[in-house]
């Protein structure tokens, strides 16, 4: 609970940079309601809320994400199962496409979610603009969504109750600093992306070049514009590719999971890992070693976990009635290996997923 209150005070303190919403006193918006009608007016400056309260003894929750394979998936899933343990009332259920470059496959799982009637939705849209017709008809439905991990093209308040991720935008900054400190600010740099339309990692690539381009002008962004997909064999191949054709290189930036192991694997492969300078984004446990083992220089990572949690908590919270922040940010840090082994940094290299999926 303490760290349910937390979080919400976090989103608090953002509230003030969100737009779109009214003057405290309002009536307060129809985001979720069967009508449809949009949500002219939200609870207060930064917050949204239901008109009318959920009347169900059972709330059932649909938790859908981008994908069902990557550690930072499962972790998702172990967030939003320790929220259903500690509510009453609740039952999250949990589906998703397996791959991450599968829109139709998520559309799908919203559909047959809309069709079943469900209470709620939280989504991590895999792409920001393929899934806002899903999300309107969410509403339309009377079905009230949280947007968690990844941003979509719709609005706040209206279209949906709450946006629950990292600022990652912010992750991009750390991992430019990260790395141009490594590289005493000088140096050749290659950043492989991971899709376009996933709004997530868009902002983190922007963040990363945005910081480079502005703290460290003394080094040169070799390659900018190629992408390793949505599992970790394309993004091994494409990691080959670059590899083989910057043979130069001091540091290396990848902006998720299924990129920096790719990359990893690729840059084993070719006897260059330690050698270049290589800052990741999130962990896993093959991860998690080559930082140990200082072939991996800085990880930036998210609180899954946490984000899950907080989805659920906060769409339960709308569902029954309460403001809630129009935007939540779950939080970032770098971990590297100098301070790999501090608590709080090995809580997030090491979610206890097990605790609550079980083996």
């Amino acid at each position: 609970m303490r760290r349910w209150i937390r979080c919400v005070m976090g989103g608090l303190l953002l509230a003030g940079l969100i737009s779109g919403c009214s003057k405290k006193g309002d009536s307060g918006g129809t985001a979720g309601v069967s009508d449809g009608s949009a949500a002219t007016q939200p609870a207060a400056a930064g917050f949204c809320r239901r008109e009318q309260p959920a009347k169900a003894d059972l709330l059932r929750i649909a938790v859908i994400p981008k994908g069902t394979t990557h550690e930072f998936w499962k972790s998702i899933h172990a967030g939003a199962v320790k929220a259903e343990l500690e509510l009453q009332g609740v039952q999250v259920e949990w589906k998703g496409p397996v791959k991450e470059d599968d829109r139709k496959a998520q559309i799908d799982v919203c559909e047959n979610f809309i069709n079943q009637g469900v209470a709620g939705i939280a989504l991590a849209p895999l792409d920001n603009r393929a899934l806002v017709q899903s999300v309107r008809e969410a509403g339309r439905a009377g079905i009230s969504v949280v947007i968690m991990d990844s941003a979509v093209d719709a609005e706040p308040c209206k279209d949906y109750a709450s946006f629950v991720a990292t600022d990652n935008y912010v992750g991009g900054q750390k991992g430019a600093r990260r790395l141009g400190e490594l590289l005493g600010g000088k140096g050749r740099v290659l950043v492989m992306r991971y899709q376009e339309g996933s709004a997530s990692t868009m902002e983190r690539e922007r963040g990363f070049l945005d910081t480079m381009a502005k703290e460290f002008p003394g080094i040169q962004i070799v390659s900018s514009d190629q992408y390793g997909g949505a599992t970790t064999e394309t993004a091994y191949a494409k990691a080959e590719n670059l590899l083989n054709r910057f043979s130069e290189l001091e540091g290396i930036f990848t902006p998720n999971e299924s990129t920096t192991f790719g990359m990893l694997r690729a840059l084993e492969g070719s006897n260059r890992a330690g050698k270049v300078r290589f800052v990741g984004f999130d962990s896993s446990e093959k991860l998690v070693q080559a930082l140990a083992a200082g072939r991996i220089h800085g990880l930036v990572l998210q609180d899954p976990l946490n984000m899950g949690y907080m989805a659920v908590k906060t769409l339960v919270a709308y569902l029954r009635g309460e403001e809630v922040p129009a935007r939540i940010d779950t939080g970032s840090e770098v971990a590297t290996p100098e301070n790999m082994n501090e608590p709080r940094i090995q809580e997030l290299l090491k979610p206890p997923i097990e605790k609550y999926l079980g083996n």
